[in-house]
């Protein structure tokens, strides 16, 4: 380093001059002060804090987190135009991103499936609905956010490229030359790229041993997959829409990146749809977007007494996103549905019903009658735990209800139920699963042994549930109770 001092004056003295440089040098290595070497008073440093903390919230205001929301969108939605393909949200957060008029479908490539050193292909989300609209479309967009400076989420830059190399090695195993792994290289390095790469056989086995039923893949593409990354920072003109050796899996991050973290981007928020359980007050991505110009326009202070005046006339509130009752394939015979549209089944003699409720109930209460089994497990995670207990008394339910007098009921019909109709309920359907049904989804003759079964028999049948209902998404404590049941 060049270090320029001043010349010193004809007039001063030696002593003088030495005395300036020594100055000058010093104040060149002091470094200056920073906010740990000041010193407040306590009432002041309360203040300073006070102030800090004010700053923040109003920075995290809902404004300014839909507003940039909003900003995100339009981007989302230039990409779609230029690629032309359909904007696929990786959910949750994806959601927030499209308009419903706009989703092209929804994906569910988790971060935390990506994180460094625990890279995974996951059973419980194999994404293998995806397969029908890349194909039918020459490829799809996916969209995600990330907060915090990143460049871009770890479900885009790693889950999602070995989702894509693992289908490679399963529908393509004599093109090698696809079986390779795509990855960012700006943001996934060559050290932890041949880490994951290294992984990849073990990944591929995993999924052959889940046994998927034939029609997991009845409409598999023609070509092999590969991701491609899209940023604010990319240039949209010089975009290729045309692939002619593989089909293009374009991973779109929308929230520009703010280089100083989550702070330092004035009134822009990235990620900004992230964490809606801490800002959103029950708002959701459709009530947001059938609503966005009043929301827009309400004053932060009014906002989230609007929000509950929305939710309240909503109906998809009223009724949960999984209002729909759905069959669980290959079953005929198992449905699964949300505590909120409990109240429209229609109970017949064939219609069995078990409720997994929030609040907890003594297990002498739960049986409410011949048809029905409301079972008080708590809310969360407190749920999830106390559901362990509460499995031998919803099989013995299930056997009485299959099995009367002996003799196997196909007929009968068992509906699920828990608050949100993508967790508790798909727990205990994935016991029932396993203790009541062959590998073609048909009703066993006598109800299975426990002792013939292990956590790949478990895995295989909770690979039905992620390939005929990609959305759900039990709880890891759930399906540890399911575990600890079974095995």
């Amino acid at each position: 380093m060049t270090i320029y001092l001043q010349r010193p004056c004809a007039a001063a003295s030696p002593s003088q001059s030495t005395r300036k440089l020594q100055l000058h040098w010093q104040a060149f290595q002091m470094p200056g002060p920073t906010a740990s070497d000041l010193i407040f008073s306590e009432q002041a440093n309360h203040n300073f804090s006070k102030t800090l903390g004010a700053l923040k919230r109003s920075t995290f205001s809902i404004h300014n987190r839909l507003q940039s929301i909003q900003e995100d969108a339009a981007f989302a939605q230039r990409v779609g135009q230029a690629y032309g393909r359909p904007l696929i949200a990786n959910e949750r957060c994806g959601s927030w991103y499209i308009a419903p008029d706009h989703k092209g479908g929804s994906a569910y490539f988790k971060s935390t499936d990506g994180h460094t050193g625990v890279w995974k292909f996951s059973s419980r989300r194999l994404n293998l609905h995806l397969l029908k609209i890349i194909e039918q479309n020459d490829g799809c967009i996916v969209v995600d956010s990330t907060r915090r400076g990143k460049r871009m989420p770890d479900a885009l830059s790693k889950t999602l490229p070995i989702w894509c190399s693992v289908l490679n090695r399963f529908l393509f195993p004599d093109q090698s030359e696809w079986h390779e792994l795509y990855t960012p290289p700006q943001v996934v390095s060559d050290s932890e790229h041949t880490q994951i790469s290294a992984l990849l056989p073990s990944f591929l086995a995993s999924l052959k041993a889940l046994d998927l039923p034939k029609d997991a893949f009845k409409a598999p593409v023609s070509k092999p997959l590969r991701p491609i990354w899209i940023t604010p920072d990319s240039n949209l003109s010089e975009t290729e829409r045309i692939f002619e050796d593989f089909r293009p899996i374009i991973c779109c991050t929308v929230s520009r990146r703010v280089a100083d973290g989550e702070l330092g981007g004035g009134d822009y928020i990235q990620g900004a749809g992230d964490d809606t359980e801490n800002w959103a007050h029950g708002l959701t991505p459709s009530i947001f977007w059938s609503n966005r110009e009043t929301l827009l326009s309400t004053p932060e202070y009014d906002l989230p007494e609007v929000i509950r005046t929305l939710l309240q006339c909503n109906t998809e509130t009223q009724l949960g996103d999984s209002s729909n009752m759905r069959c669980l394939q290959p079953t005929s015979c198992l449905f699964i549905t949300s505590l909120a549209a409990v109240g429209t089944i229609g109970i017949n003699r064939n219609v069995y019903l078990i409720t997994l409720l929030p609040n907890i109930t003594q297990d002498n209460t739960w049986q409410i009658s011949k048809r029905r089994l409301d079972v008080g497990l708590g809310p969360h995670k407190l749920g999830s735990r106390n559901l362990r207990l509460a499995l031998p008394t919803i099989a013995e339910f299930a056997s009485g209800v299959f099995y009367e007098e002996g003799e196997p009921k196909a007929e009968r019909h068992i509906i699920i139920a828990c608050e949100t109709g993508k967790d508790l309920s798909i727990a205990v359907a994935v016991a029932l699963l396993c203790l009541f049904f062959d590998d073609e989804g048909g009703l066993l003759l006598e109800r299975r042994d426990k002792s013939v079964m292990d956590k790949a028999f478990i895995r295989h049948r909770l690979g039905w549930i992620s390939t005929f209902m990609p959305d759900a998404n039990p709880n890891r404590a759930s399906l540890q109770s399911v575990n600890s049941f079974l095995m």
